[in-house]
């Protein structure tokens, strides 16, 4: 099952809740159109790492130990993406931020 929900976040901005609930997991991201912050299963390493992912420069971040789509607004990001690191995410700042940070650029 899928559920598609918007994160308003003041000034007239909104962002996209995604939630996939697969077997015994569900995977969660919350996008923008310049980036997303996800849940544990996003692999940021591969992002910076992989020379083809890399030269894309996606603004992604993670947070982890998550389960709802608040708690990934709510919790500090633990990785970052390098490109999103240069847009001014940083890893401890929380999910409603980096989110917001997105949508203003």
């Amino acid at each position: 099952m899928m559920q598609l929900v918007p994160i308003p976040l003041g000034d007239g901005m909104t962002a996209l809740g995604v939630e996939v609930k697969l077997p015994k997991t569900t995977l969660l991201a919350v996008t923008t159109d310049k980036g997303y912050i996800m849940c544990g299963a996003l692999d940021v390493a591969l992002f910076d790492s992989n020379p083809k992912l890399k030269e894309r420069g996606v603004l992604a971040a993670r947070a982890v130990g998550v389960r709802t789509l608040q708690e990934l607004l709510d919790a500090p990001l633990e990785s970052v993406t390098e490109a999103a690191q240069a847009a001014g995410l940083s890893v401890g700042m929380t999910g409603i931020d980096a989110v917001r940070r997105l949508a203003s650029l």
